[in-house]
């Protein structure tokens, strides 16, 4: 079973993708739980997300995903279960929050909120990881050699 989950290739494209999508979600993580890059913090986005609905435990999985989980892709360690958590949210958030508003992103500041293209680029992203592995240079292939 483990040997299934850090099983990879030398394949640079996965390395690649998992590097983007690892930094995305770390700095939105790192927005949520520590303030970084223009965030409020954990105490004000877990105060905005119960505005919008959210309970405290799905926050908390929320900012685990994206700030743990970011930082398991960008080392490619045990790359599937972070990427499968990236897909899980990405469709979450689509459900929840951004269905109604479209297909695309809020460009130019004429609709109600952001669309899915965004979502549904990480979504394909994290299918590929959870498919392929966590490709080179991570702890993952180094795990499986």
């Amino acid at each position: 079973m483990f040997r299934k989950l850090i099983s990879t290739s030398d394949d640079i494209a996965l390395t690649t993708l998992r590097l983007v999508l690892g930094v995305v979600f770390f700095a939105h993580g790192a927005q949520k739980l520590l303030g970084w890059f223009g965030g409020f913090g954990f105490q004000g986005t877990m105060a905005a997300m119960h505005q919008a609905g959210v309970s405290t435990p799905l926050f908390l999985l929320i900012v685990a995903i994206e700030f743990f989980g970011g930082l398991g892709l960008i080392f490619g360690f045990l790359a599937r279960i972070p990427a499968f958590g990236v897909v899980v949210l990405m469709i979450g958030a689509i459900f929840m929050f951004h269905l109604p508003n479209g297909f695309f992103m809020n460009w130019y500041g004429n609709q109600k909120g952001e669309g899915i293209e965004y979502h549904l680029l990480a979504i394909a992203i994290g299918a590929a990881i959870l498919l392929r592995g966590a490709g080179a240079y991570s702890v993952d292939r180094a795990l499986s050699k």
